[in-house]
């Protein structure tokens, strides 16, 4: 039986790392959600094109993302995400905070809702992934939307696993840790004033900290395929290495 892959954010960073990761498994047929379709010619993949900083779109589009089918395992991945404004609480765009929100949070709450519906009578083993980051559990200054929404869906993903703890659902919030993307040339773009953690920041890029998105992506799928030996909703793929 083949098994299914509903990926979001899969244009760039570690989005693109995943798909790719899971283009090379041939029993995977993968639904990839981005605002830009990259236009691969994979007989294996489908890309949807959707903004999800205008839910009403997704909303409407909900019951097209997860198909029916004999499968033997279908997993979600809740990984688009935007770092938005980096500056302190009484400087924020109110338009930038509802895109935040409706990006990292709204959307991956609406996307997981649907799944769990959808999929509540498959026999199939279920898995939802929602990348949450370290900035869920540590304030940042600058950070103040992006911790917030973090930290709401790994709260959200918590919830739904209490709930579904005696189902063959399984649901995981994972940090990825630093990683080598546009969203940490974002970061290092930032003002000092608004970002005083900046300099740091750019260390991370010269010094060599940064992980790989090929590494990062390569360890959340090992975790996705040994589920069982992961039995915290909150991971982080810094705490464990691959065998």
């Amino acid at each position: 039986m083949k098994s299914l892959l509903i990926l979001t954010g899969h244009s760039k960073g570690l989005g693109r790392a995943i798909l790719n990761t899971y283009l090379e498994k041939d029993e995977f047929e993968i639904i990839a959600i981005s605002r830009t379709r990259l236009e691969l010619n994979k007989p294996n993949l489908t890309e949807i094109s959707l903004d999800f900083g205008e839910l009403d779109v997704l909303e409407n589009e909900l019951s097209n993302l997860f198909p029916s089918g004999d499968f033997n395992e279908i997993i979600l991945i809740n990984n688009a995400g935007w770092i938005g404004e980096i500056k302190p609480v009484g400087s924020l765009q109110v338009k930038s905070m509802r895109t935040q929100i409706n990006i990292n949070l709204l959307a991956p709450m609406y996307l997981t809702n649907a799944f769990v519906a959808a999929y509540k009578d498959s026999k199939a083993k279920k898995i939802i992934c929602n990348i949450s980051s370290g900035a869920a559990s540590k304030p940042m200054e600058g950070w103040g939307e992006y911790c917030s929404t973090k930290a709401a869906i790994a709260m959200f993903t918590k919830v739904a696993a209490k709930e579904n703890q005696d189902s063959e659902f399984r649901f995981f919030s994972v940090a990825p840790g630093i990683v080598d993307t546009q969203m940490q040339d974002e970061i290092r773009q930032a003002d000092e004033l608004d970002f005083p953690q900046i300099e740091r920041f750019k260390s991370y890029k010269t010094n060599g900290d940064l992980s790989s998105p090929e590494m990062v992506a390569t360890k959340i799928s090992y975790l996705l395929e040994h589920e069982s030996e992961f039995q915290d909703v909150i991971q982080d793929v810094r705490n464990f290495d691959l065998p």
